[in-house]
């Protein structure tokens, strides 16, 4: 683990953005594991990243509105709820990124785009975000592919925002880059946006099976929480990793 990694503020540009979306509303849900539990669920040339000798999961809802290059917008298909099960990891270079085991999509068609075009394990679902005042509410059940049914509820009561973020939250939050298997090669995609405005917030209620579909049994325990507004995204155009 090398903080420096993790900057809080984005460290390249995009230049040749492929996509750009926002990410509104995120409840960051995440839990340690032990590195090989995490490590046997990777490509072999990804290795996982550790933060004092425990690998982290996190289980992320939120909005996603997704635009054309240049900040085109969508309409009616391009805002939708969406939910992630993701780890941490270094590419074969040490580059650091994310690497997602499951994405859940409101939309059958940016399920299908993602699949076909990035490799990343979309799955169709019914799902919606609400909330009244602090009170932000999740929820999904997978359609396709299977586990079919597959659900997740959570609500967090949203709290202060947090200060100067600290290098564990940086380490968590502040990944500018993910991971995809396409055609039997491992690619990575840089990705820009602003900061986070991280704010504390407490888990009121969570009934999750996506975490269990993608292979990992929930710890006892509090998890780590952190939620936020979101920011504007750009995703830069894959390369071999």
């Amino acid at each position: 683990m090398d903080i420096g990694d993790h900057p809080l503020i984005c460290p390249h540009e995009v230049r040749f953005e492929v996509m750009r979306m926002w990410w509104r509303n995120l409840a960051f849900i995440h839990w340690s594991f032990e590195p090989n539990v995490v490590q046997a669920m990777l490509p072999h040339d990804l290795t996982v990243d550790t933060w004092d000798g425990a690998a982290w999961v996190g289980l992320v809802p939120f909005e996603m509105e997704v635009q054309l290059p240049g900040g085109i917008a969508i309409p009616r298909e391009g805002r939708f709820p969406e939910t992630n099960v993701r780890t941490y990891v270094r590419g074969p270079d040490g580059t650091p990124g994310v690497w997602f085991m499951s994405l859940e999509a409101a939309r059958l068609s940016a399920t299908t785009v993602a699949r076909a075009t990035y490799g990343l394990p979309y799955c169709w679902a019914s799902m919606s975000v609400t909330n009244a005042g602090p009170i932000w509410a999740y929820r999904s059940r997978r359609k396709w592919p299977g586990p079919r049914g597959a659900h997740h509820e959570s609500a967090v009561r949203v709290g202060p925002i947090v200060g100067e973020q600290t290098p564990f939250e940086r380490f968590l939050t502040a990944r500018w880059g993910l991971f995809s298997r396409f055609a039997g090669r491992t690619l990575y995609a840089p990705i820009w946006h602003k900061p986070w405005e991280l704010r504390r917030c407490e888990l009121l209620h969570l009934d999750d099976e996506l975490m269990d579909a993608a292979g990992f049994t929930i710890p006892a325990g509090q998890p780590v929480l952190h939620w936020t507004e979101g920011v504007e995204v750009r995703v830069g155009r894959p390369r071999l990793a």
